[in-house]
C-alpha cells in the first residue's frame, strides 16, 4: 500500500458507492481497489497516464475506468453521495466567503462603455486633418497608409 493510497476505513465507506458489475462470467484481472488507486495517484501526482506505476493496474485499463465513469457520470454521483455523508457527520462547513481584492476583470474589461448601445457613432475625420496626419492614422474608407504615393496617381519620381 503506497503512501496516498485509501486505507481500509476509507474504501469501507467507498465501496458500497461504486457501481456494481453487470456482467457474469471471469472475475477481473485488477481489483477495483487497485485501479482506483492508481486514479488517485494520476489525479494527485499529474503524471502522465503512462507513467502510472504497474503496482496499480496497466495505464490503459485506468486511464479506461476513469474516462468510463467520467462519461457516465459515476464520479459525480461518488462525490455527491460523499458530501452528503459529510455533510450528515457534520464534517462540511458551508459557508462562504469571496474576497474582492482577489476578483480581477479580463484585461479587455477596462474602459468599456456601459450603455455602448445608446452611444453614438464616431465621425470620421475630416478631410482637412488627413493632410495634417501625413503617414498617421487614416479615416474609415481613405486608402492604407503604407500605399506610396505613386499608387494614388502620383509621379513615381518626384525630385528628378
Amino acid at each position: 500500500m503506497g503512501r496516498g493510497d485509501l486505507t481500509d476505513e476509507q474504501w469501507a465507506v467507498l465501496e458500497p458507492l461504486l457501481p456494481r458489475g453487470a456482467r457474469a462470467g471471469r472475475p477481473p484481472v485488477w481489483a477495483r481497489r487497485q485501479l482506483i488507486d492508481g486514479i488517485r495517484f494520476r489525479v494527485r501526482t499529474g503524471v502522465p497516464w503512462r507513467d502510472v506505476p504497474a503496482e496499480y493496474g496497466p495505464w490503459s485499463r485506468v486511464y479506461d475506468l476513469f474516462r468510463r465513469w467520467q462519461r457516465n457520470g459515476t464520479w459525480q454521483r461518488i462525490i455527491t453521495r460523499l458530501q452528503s455523508l459529510a455533510d450528515a457527520r457534520g464534517a462540511i462547513t458551508w459557508d462562504l466567503s469571496v474576497d474582492s481584492t482577489v476578483c480581477r476583470a479580463h484585461q479587455h474589461a477596462a474602459g468599456a462603455r456601459k450603455h455602448g448601445d445608446l452611444q453614438k457613432e464616431r465621425r470620421a475625420a475630416s478631410s482637412r486633418s488627413l493632410a495634417t496626419m501625413g503617414w498617421g492614422g487614416r479615416a474609415a474608407g481613405s486608402l492604407p497608409s503604407f500605399t506610396w504615393q505613386w499608387s494614388r496617381g502620383g509621379s513615381l519620381c518626384r525630385s528628378w
